[in-house]
């Protein structure tokens, strides 16, 4: 049996994290029409191949930049780095094939502060349909593909890495703390683990097995007691300092 995520929308989730808490720098990766991402107010980076932008997605950040590129031409252009940006939250919701999403966390990790968090979405599916990988038979609802084989992965591979599953409906959200950017585990052994993976299924791992591995945690626990593992980047709105290239 599926064991489905029911508790508070992802989006309603976002928008009390971002109403109630400040950072310096958020990236987002697969962001459509950028609902998720609008009531940042840090600085924030946004990255999809296909914006669909109808509202106004600003608002206060003091800098944004929107990169319509693929993921993996992002990372590819070095922005990060040659930019010196040291992300304190990133949240990645692109393609749902696990290597794209196992190939997303190792470049977000690699640009994120040690103290910041990666959160995944769609790591949670509810039925067999909703997993598969065949691009040309999607099914008619909801796709998650197979990107709920990350977890196994990092809990396997990156033990050192704290996997936090929260409930957030309708198919979780997964945060990942404790990060270390210099890390070339996952890196050393990314042809190893899909070679390793890509062929199996959800049943195939064990949908109980899955189910049983996730001890998801309640979002509205985690919103009522002040979001605490994003504490660590939060800033203080009195003495954030705006880019120099930003005017009072």
């Amino acid at each position: 049996m599926f064991n489905q995520a029911l508790g508070l929308k992802y989006s309603k989730f976002f928008k009390a994290m971002h109403r109630d808490m400040l950072f310096d720098w958020y990236m987002e990766i697969g962001c459509r029409r950028g609902r998720s991402f609008a009531p940042v107010r840090g600085k924030t980076i946004a990255v999809d191949p296909y914006f669909q932008v109808e509202g106004d997605i600003i608002g206060v950040k003091p800098v944004m930049h929107v990169f319509q590129a693929t993921s993996d031409d992002f990372f590819a252009s070095k922005f990060l780095a040659l930019n010196k940006i040291k992300l304190s939250v990133s949240f990645i919701d692109g393609m749902h094939l696990f290597e794209f999403l196992l190939r997303d966390f190792m470049n977000t990790e690699a640009s994120s502060d040690a103290d910041g968090v990666i959160m995944l979405h769609d790591c949670i599916p509810y039925n067999s349909e909703m997993t598969t990988r065949d691009l040309d038979n999607l099914p008619k609802g909801a796709w998650t593909g197979d990107v709920w084989k990350l977890i196994p992965i990092l809990k396997k591979y990156r033990p050192d890495l704290t996997v936090t599953v929260v409930d957030c409906n309708p198919s979780g959200l997964v945060m990942i703390t404790n990060l270390s950017p210099k890390s070339t585990v996952l890196r050393s052994k990314y042809q190893a683990i899909c070679k390793e993976y890509t062929d199996v299924t959800i049943e195939d791992f064990g949908i109980q097995k899955f189910g049983d591995s996730l001890n998801m945690v309640s979002a509205a626990a985690v919103a009522e007691a002040g979001f605490p593992m994003f504490k660590a980047v939060e800033i203080d709105p009195v003495t954030f300092v705006k880019p120099a290239w930003i005017t009072p």
